[in-house]
């Protein structure tokens, strides 16, 4: 356990924070950013790493496309010197493939992470994802090759397992730690749970005391007592956030708070106001306004979400055809609500 004040400027405290080793790499903080489809693009994590981000995650990369030709797929992989570390987290379900991935990305990021928990029909279909915890050999098999390819740090993410019935995280686990990666993300739901009930912390305690290797707790953190109750009850080495951080960049900014012994401050909308605009000017520094307009509206709606006004605000949002006239709306919301909370 260390300090340090290396934050944001506007952290008037030096903050008490845990640093994190996975093989050779050094991660500031044990807070870290989950691979999400069509949210953690390279805006999104910019956006996120000031707040204490440890080490973000790609969006999940597919592996045959990476290695059959698409630059749709490629572009999943852009990023700048501030971006780092960064994990790069590929999926697939055939080993030569997810091998030869492997040796395409090493330059890109720092780390490597393999889904084994995506729930998702399309990518379940496939013979990816979360499908995979039906396959230990295969699992072995894919690991093993992925081992072989890269120098760098090699985690994987995982689910308890397909349904109530095949329960074998501990399973996949032992494999993954066998055939050689350096650490390993619970998320405590089955795949046929997907995203509904509760997740079960108490798995990701038991996966703890049965490794030599880190373990990273998944699941349910939406708020900043959460994260700091998931370390305690499972002494898991890291927490990684997820769908919390929806609209709120300063879950991270928050748990390191609690850490010091404070109570995090609440958002202000003028502040919500600032991130949404610096969220839309980092989206438009990587990608045109078409994409933009319509990328950046799920964002712009988290960004509200719980002020008065909300409902309105999403659906003059979601008609928006340009960014100025979004920026325009976004203005306007946050500054009525301003007054409204006062």
């Amino acid at each position: 356990m260390i300090f340090t004040c290396n934050l944001p400027e506007s952290w008037l405290n030096c903050i008490k924070i845990v640093q994190m080793i996975i093989k050779s790499l050094h991660i500031k903080h044990n807070i870290l950013l989950a691979p999400m489809a069509g949210i953690t693009d390279l805006a999104c994590r910019l956006l996120m790493r000031p707040y204490g981000i440890g080490l973000a995650f790609t969006e999940m990369i597919s592996a045959n496309g990476l290695v059959l030709g698409g630059d749709a797929t490629r572009d999943l992989l852009a990023s700048t010197p501030s971006d780092r570390p960064l994990g790069i987290q590929l999926f697939g379900e055939n080993p030569k493939y997810l091998s030869q991935a492997c040796k395409q990305v090493e330059s890109h990021g720092d780390l490597i992470d393999l889904n084994i928990g995506c729930p998702v029909k399309k990518v379940v279909r496939s013979g990816a994802g979360s499908a995979l915890m039906q396959t230990p050999a295969r699992v072995a098999q894919i690991i093993a090759a992925m081992r072989r390819a890269t120098h760098l740090p090699l985690t994987v993410k995982i689910r308890a397992g397909w349904d109530a019935s095949h329960i074998n995280f501990l399973e996949i686990a032992h494999i993954a730690e066998q055939e050689g990666v350096d650490a390993i993300t619970l998320h405590p739901r089955t795949r046929s749970q997907g995203f509904s009930g509760s997740a079960n912390w108490d798995l990701i305690a038991e996966l703890k005391r049965r490794s030599t290797i880190p373990v990273i707790g998944s699941g349910d953190i939406f708020e900043a007592q959460y994260a700091q109750r998931m370390l305690q009850q499972t002494g898991c080495d890291a927490v990684m956030i997820g769908r919390g951080c929806y609209g709120n960049p300063w879950l991270a900014r928050d748990i390191l708070a609690m850490r010091q012994g404070q109570t995090p401050a609440p958002v202000t909308p003028e502040e919500r106001c600032d991130v949404a605009l610096r969220h839309m000017e980092l989206f438009l520094r990587f990608n045109d306004e078409r994409k933009a307009v319509f990328d950046l509206r799920k964002h712009l709606c988290w960004y509200a979400k719980g002020l008065p006004g909300a409902a309105q605000f999403r659906s003059s949002i979601n008609r928006a055809m340009s960014i100025e006239e979004m920026r325009t709306l976004v203005m306007h919301f946050f500054e009525h609500a301003a007054h409204t909370t006062d």
